[in-house]
């Protein structure tokens, strides 16, 4: 089956046009995690660190959604 990683970067989203095929939906999450770690090191290193996420869709509409939720408190 075909699946289609949408990248949302803080505020933008960045559509895929493309998709991937995998085996199974397991694939395709196994996928989504180890590009949302690569996401969420860069967005960390970033001068102003954002929430990232991975919004997988197929044909069918949307399958799963894995989020970094970058919260910060000001050190006293």
């Amino acid at each position: 089956m075909r699946y289609f990683f949408d990248i949302r970067d803080g505020s933008e989203l960045y559509p895929d046009e493309e998709g991937l095929e995998f085996r199974d939906q397991k694939a395709a999450q196994v996928e989504a995690v180890h590009t949302l770690a690569g996401l969420a090191r860069d967005a960390a290193e970033s001068e102003s660190p954002h929430d990232v996420a991975i919004e997988v869709r197929s044909d069918d509409g949307p399958v799963f959604h894995a989020a970094l939720i970058f919260t910060a408190k000001a050190k006293h």
